[in-house]
Order: C-alpha cells, then sequence, then structure tokens
C-alpha cells in the first residue's frame, strides 16, 4: 500500500520510497537522507552488500577504461570510490558533483587521506542542472545515485549535454532480480535485514527503509534504457549484476 502525504490539488507529485510527496520537497528530503548517513555510508555499504558493491564498482570502471587524457564526471560520488578506482587505474582530471555536502565533506578527507590534493575536484551540485561545461567531459558516471533524482530524464539529459561527442555514459544502480528464487530471498533479506541493520549501524532506520523502497520504484532495466536511449544516447546495452540486484546501464555520445 502507498502512503500519501497531503497536497494542494494541484501540485505536482513524485514518490519518496513509497510516500507520494510534492516534487518542490523531495529533494530536500533525500538529502536529509544522506546528512543523516553520510559518516557511516562506507560501512553501511560493505554491511549491506557484504563488501560486493565494490565488485560491482570495479566492473563498471572496468567497462570504462580508463586513460590518463580522460576525464571523468562522476555524479553521486560524494564518498569518492568511482574518483578513486578511475585515479588509481590510470585515468585524467576528475570532478565530483554530489548535491549533498555532508557526502563531499567525507569524500574530501578520503581524498586527503589517500594522498589527492587538487584531483579530484569536488562540487556542490545537483544531477538535474550540473555546474558543468557542455561536452567538456569524455566520461561520465553515476553510481547509487540516480534512483534519488526527482526527475530522472532531466538527469539523462543532462548527462548527455555534458558529454563530448563519443564520450561515455555508465550508470550503476540498484535494479530489478531477474531470477525468480533469488528475488524472493532478495526481497526478505532487503525489507526485514537492511532497515534493521540502518538502525543498529547508522542510527537511522527511516534512512535504509527509504533505500529499500526506492529500489523498488526505480524502473526496471528495459524501461532505464528506453529513456536513455530516448535523450539521445546510442548503443545503449544493460549489463546485470548478482542476477539484477544491481545493473550497469551505458551509451555513448555520438
Amino acid at each position: 500500500m502507498t502512503d500519501k502525504t497531503p497536497t494542494p490539488d494541484d501540485a505536482p507529485t513524485t514518490h519518496f520510497g513509497f510516500t507520494t510527496v510534492p516534487v518542490s520537497e523531495k529533494a530536500a528530503l533525500v538529502r536529509s537522507v544522506f546528512d543523516g548517513v553520510a559518516s557511516r555510508y562506507d560501512l553501511m555499504n560493505d554491511l549491506m552488500s557484504l563488501g560486493i558493491h565494490r565488485i560491482w564498482k570495479s566492473v563498471m570502471l572496468d567497462m570504462l577504461r580508463p586513460k590518463a587524457d580522460m576525464t571523468l564526471l562522476d555524479v553521486g560520488g560524494g564518498t569518492g570510490d568511482i574518483a578513486f578506482g578511475f585515479k588509481k587505474r590510470g585515468g585524467g582530471p576528475a570532478l565530483v558533483v554530489d548535491i549533498n555536502g555532508e557526502m563531499i565533506k567525507v569524500g574530501r578527507d578520503r581524498a586527503l587521506n589517500r594522498g589527492y590534493v587538487d584531483d579530484p575536484a569536488w562540487v556542490v551540485g545537483d544531477a538535474q542542472a550540473l555546474p558543468v561545461k557542455s561536452r567538456s567531459a569524455d566520461a561520465y558516471t553515476i553510481a547509487f545515485c540516480l534512483r534519488n533524482v526527482t526527475a530522472i530524464d532531466d538527469a539523462l539529459a543532462e548527462a548527455y549535454r555534458v558529454l563530448k561527442p563519443g564520450g561515455r555514459f555508465f550508470c550503476l544502480e540498484f535494479s530489478h532480480v531477474v531470477v525468480p528464487v533469488l528475488a524472493q530471498l532478495y526481497d526478505a533479506y532487503s525489507f526485514k535485514a537492511l532497515p534493521a541493520l540502518g538502525g543498529l549501524v547508522a542510527g537511522n532506520r527511516a534512512a535504509y527503509q527509504y533505500l529499500v523502497e526506492s529500489i523498488r520504484r526505480f524502473p526496471p532495466q528495459a524501461e532505464l534504457a528506453a529513456r536513455i536511449e530516448a535523450v539521445g544516447f546510442e548503443r545503449v546495452a544493460v549489463r546485470n549484476l548478482s542476477g539484477g540486484i544491481a545493473a550497469i546501464h551505458s551509451g555513448w555520445r555520438l
């Protein structure tokens, strides 16, 4: 059953997990979720996925094939995993854009601990209106962020705008399990264990209840691929990971 928050009759609405909220309020609600878990975000990722999220990120970076003359724009990458992996694999300049200042602070601290001072660069910004010049990036990555965006199609259009001709788009996101038996086990684990773990470790059960619900509201693989194509990307492909628990969508700006 979907909860509903009262809104004016003419106010556009969207979903925040399973709750219906005014479009104007979603960004602030999402920001509050990540403000509350920023300091434990990486630890929770390791615990929730048993470390498998690191393998998924490595697969995406392998597909990207970083090079010294390649510039990366990583959107929603506040704590820096993708940018650090890109640099470690020999990539060129990297810019991390995240709407959440607390996540950016964590990422900057992690960068300094790794000896990165000026590169990657860090900017607070919105995936739907990136503070980045058109046709300026060789690669665009977004990992575990797109489902939190209010207007997914606007974010995809921005990804297309900022990429150079010949640039590549990669989205790593929780998706829809394609193995029936696994789907049942995954539902039981995610709805029962993840919120409890979030309450115990991050002190924020509600944030991880939202996480589980937001995954269920995210478009299935084929629908997202069609929407990526609709903004102009070509040679769009989908790679399921761990039976569809996560998926990598990729495309080219030609």
